[in-house]
């Protein structure tokens, strides 16, 4: 195995840690426990040793990949070389409290509008206007299951639509001009009609809309459901000189995503399969919502746990980058989690609970006793593969989990990157999946997965 060394003249491993990274190393084919230049053998001080090795990575597409009710909606269009074309819809119910008072049959109509709760957006030329449509759905949203490859029809032409230039301000409500004649009917209907005397009858009539940005404006967004999200009905009375709102919403509405994927002619068109690994020549990347995901094969960490004898681990670091260029206005996935998985490319889980097993964070338990004292894996602490800006890298310490694993208490197994933050019992998931609430990405060169080690052996 390759080792990359350096002379190491003072004893603080932290020094000696920064000076190896900072410094071109040396390589040798030579055994790691026994390469190494010791800080001072004449009087059998602790050698200091550093290893780097490299992981190979595979792109997987997650199967089954379940959208329903994230609370965002993920809509717009991106075209990416390494991707393709990716398209986002939002599919949502509507909601209405049939204890709000609606328009006497007297009342005069003054303006609808729909208005989006717009939380992120990532994109190209920001600075030019990007088309949200919102349209009527034909068929309803039942109590079932949404994956991010389902769709449903609907209305040819959007019953609202708008014009809106970011720029700088990624977060803000907009409100979008409703059809004149969708308008009308709408409200003749909620002064007039049984349509609206209970949810059930409204759904029926409004089964609920379908949210889209322009095909060629390159840019996603992601749309808050709740109150702030839906129609806003201002209407009027004789004499009156302020308007009445009538608020149709999102809140407590079921909800889910689609995305359309064409990869022709990207590196990414090899991938036909969910669960399946795939090698997409030099490079690999993660996109969110489309369920596109990074494996990565551990085997080398027994190849090279195996060389050694007697010693302590000082830190291990595992990296992923540097990351190719991200474009002007957009923003690359912040963190993952280091699943467990095997050849079955999915997450695997405690037989005990069902709980999801990921590398533990440094410095916390790795493995924990069930009922009968066996040790079984650790699950209360995942560790945070979080993006470093400074490196335009993915770190994390993982000393902890490779000391688990030399001492035998934890069996190694390959690691499924996934794009969300790591959910602790410090930490409640009230943010949702973080990987079906946008259209973040990241593409790496498939040799730039690696591990560094500082390790201490005595003589």
């Amino acid at each position: 195995m390759m080792s990359f060394l350096k002379n190491i003249t003072s004893s603080p491993v932290k020094w000696a840690f920064g000076l190896a990274l900072s410094l071109p190393f040396l390589s040798s084919c030579s055994d790691p426990s026994t390469v190494g230049l010791q800080l001072a053998p004449e009087n059998n001080q602790i050698g200091v040793f550093f290893e780097e090795f490299e992981l190979e990575g595979q792109v997987v597409l997650l199967d089954s990949f379940n959208t329903t009710n994230q609370s965002i909606l993920v809509i717009g269009n991106e075209v990416d070389p390494y991707f393709g074309r990716s398209e986002g819809t939002g599919y949502t119910r509507l909601f209405i409290d049939t204890f709000e008072e609606r328009p006497r049959g007297d009342a005069a109509l003054d303006s609808i509008f729909f208005t989006l709760d717009i939380v992120s957006v990532n994109g190209t030329d920001l600075d030019e206007p990007k088309t949200f449509n919102v349209y009527e759905l034909e068929e309803p949203i039942l109590d079932t299951l949404y994956y991010n490859f389902n769709s449903l029809a609907f209305s040819e032409s959007p019953i609202a639509s708008q014009e809106v230039t970011f720029e700088d301000v990624k977060d803000t409500t907009m409100r979008l001009a409703v059809d004149g004649d969708f308008a009308n009917e709408l409200f003749n209907t909620l002064r007039r009609g049984e349509e609206f005397d209970d949810l059930f009858s409204f759904r029926d009539y409004l089964p609920g809309v379908a949210i889209q940005i322009g095909e060629d404006d390159n840019t996603t967004a992601g749309v808050n459901l709740g109150f702030e999200t839906g129609f806003e009905i201002y209407y009027s009375y004789v004499n009156d000189t302020v308007s009445t709102e009538y608020s149709i919403s999102t809140a407590s509405s079921r909800s889910f995503n689609g995305v359309i994927n064409d990869p022709t002619g990207t590196p990414t068109e090899v991938v036909q399969e969910p669960g399946v690994v795939y090698k997409t020549g030099d490079k690999l990347g993660m996109k969110s919502n489309l369920g596109m995901v990074i494996k990565v094969d551990t085997s080398p960490l027994d190849e090279f746990l195996d060389t050694l004898q007697g010693i302590t681990f000082n830190q291990v670091n595992f990296e992923l980058g540097e990351i190719d260029e991200v474009p002007e206005g957009q923003n690359p996935i912040s963190e993952m989690v280091m699943y467990f998985t095997d050849e079955s490319n999915t997450i695997l889980t405690r037989s005990i609970d069902g709980q999801p097993l990921t590398v533990q964070l440094d410095g916390q338990a790795q493995v924990e006793l069930d009922l009968e004292g066996n040790l079984i894996p650790s699950i209360i602490a995942p560790a945070p593969l979080a993006f470093d800006e400074t490196q335009d890298k993915y770190i994390v310490q993982i000393t902890s989990h490779i000391n688990a694993i030399f001492r035998e208490q934890l069996m190694r197994k390959d690691w499924l990157l996934y794009g969300d933050t790591p959910n602790t019992s410090n930490q409640s998931n009230t943010a949702g999946d973080q990987f079906k609430r946008s259209f973040r990405q990241y593409v790496i060169d498939d040799n730039k997965i690696k591990v560094r080690v500082i390790y201490s052996k005595r003589n």
